[in-house]
């Protein structure tokens, strides 16, 4: 037997989709089937302005230069994280300055924010870690009286929400990711979610290379030129109709992870409240998306002894970030701000476990049997 940690997820349009991309004679980016996901976007998440990326990290490097990080400037985040976080906005030229982690929902400690805030702070970026997302209010009260940009690391959090909004759409700008190893997914691919409308059209022209060819493919001037700095960051139109398949049963695909989630949670909380493991967290306040299920170890030993016991068996499990600032980069670009007292131990603690939209009952039940059987 042989369960995967991640199968990308699959509605049976996809194909079609992309023949109809085919034979359309239109397979680069700002295609029909980029439009239609756009759209699905920005009415389902209340936003003035969805852009379809050819990554997160690159979702995030637009919203990097959109709120005009430069160099010298610092940006608050969690070095808990994925290497694209902080590689947005070292690019410009910018350091990252770690905050320590909540161990409750592995997301940064808000209360913690405030501390790490100088002169020299530019913006926050809150990541929103498994789907469940930070303590916005309290974040984003801190950027009003420090006159910062929030930029919402929503990799994991789409149809996530806090208090009823939608993770990505709080802050100035949110950044979404479709990779394979997503709910939803183009293979490579992210968007951007834009709060305010002033924004809009320089996000396009960054978006097409620095032309204004948005605009012209609108008819709204006679030829497109450049107009700023910019790179191409338009998915294939073939991408954004793979995607476009899955955003058609958005909430079935949820509901079904959403069981998987509820029943790794339902049957493993014996084995937290016997004090063997622990299980995820999430806040009153947060509607997650069951974009993992992770459990946490006594330590990484127990957890490297774990992960062989599931491998012997043919289940992939897998572990997560190995925390930015104590990595080659993170200790040459960033800083940490006040004690890692967190980050580091709960990191070596975590074991994610398979979930995705096509993994069966059946296949469930022999993960949490075997799971099971390691803590007897």
């Amino acid at each position: 037997m042989r369960i995967n940690f991640n199968v990308p997820p699959s509605t049976g349009r996809e194909l079609e989709y992309i023949k109809q991309c085919i034979d359309a004679e239109k397979i680069c980016g700002d295609g029909a089937f980029t439009k239609k996901c756009n759209g699905w976007f920005e009415e389902r998440m209340k936003t003035a302005k969805c852009l379809l990326t050819t990554s997160c990290t690159h979702a995030t490097e637009m919203a990097a230069m959109l709120a005009g990080i430069k160099e010298g400037d610092e940006v608050i985040m969690p070095s808990y994280t994925f290497v694209s976080t902080a590689d947005a906005f070292v690019l410009r030229g910018a350091t990252p300055v770690f905050v320590d982690i909540r161990p409750d929902t592995m997301n940064i400690d808000e209360k913690l924010i405030e501390a790490a805030v100088t002169e020299r702070t530019r913006a926050i970026v809150p990541v929103h870690y498994a789907g469940v997302a930070c303590e916005m209010d309290t974040i984003t009260d801190i950027a009003e009286r420090h006159g910062l940009f929030v930029i919402e690391d929503a990799a994991q959090g789409v149809l996530a929400s806090y208090k009823g909004r939608a993770l990505g759409s709080i802050g100035d700008f949110g950044c979404y990711s479709f990779h394979e190893t997503k709910n939803y997914s183009m293979g490579e691919g992210g968007a951007l979610l834009i709060k305010d409308e002033k924004y809009i059209e320089r996000a396009e022209i960054i978006r097409e290379k620095g032309t204004d060819r948005s605009k012209y493919y609108r008819g709204q001037v006679d030829k497109y030129t450049w107009q700023d700095a910019g790179s191409s960051y338009l998915p294939s139109d073939m991408n954004a109709a793979y995607l476009y398949a899955q955003l058609e049963i958005a909430d079935e695909i949820n509901d079904k992870r959403l069981k998987v989630w509820d029943r790794y949670y339902r049957e493993l909380r014996e084995l937290e409240e016997k004090g063997k493991l622990g299980l995820p967290y999430v806040p009153k306040d947060c509607v997650h998306n069951a974009h993992m299920f992770y459990i946490k170890t006594a330590d990484i030993a127990e957890r490297t002894a774990l992960k062989a016991h599931m491998e012997k068996y043919g289940i992939l499990t897998v572990f997560h970030y190995i925390p930015l600032h104590s990595a080659p980069a993170g200790k040459k670009y960033g800083r940490f701000s006040g004690e890692d007292v967190y980050t580091t131990k709960e990191s070596e603690r975590l074991l994610r476990l398979p979930l995705y939209y096509s993994l069966t009952e059946e296949d469930q039940g022999f993960v949490i049997d075997k799971l099971k059987e390691f803590y007897r």
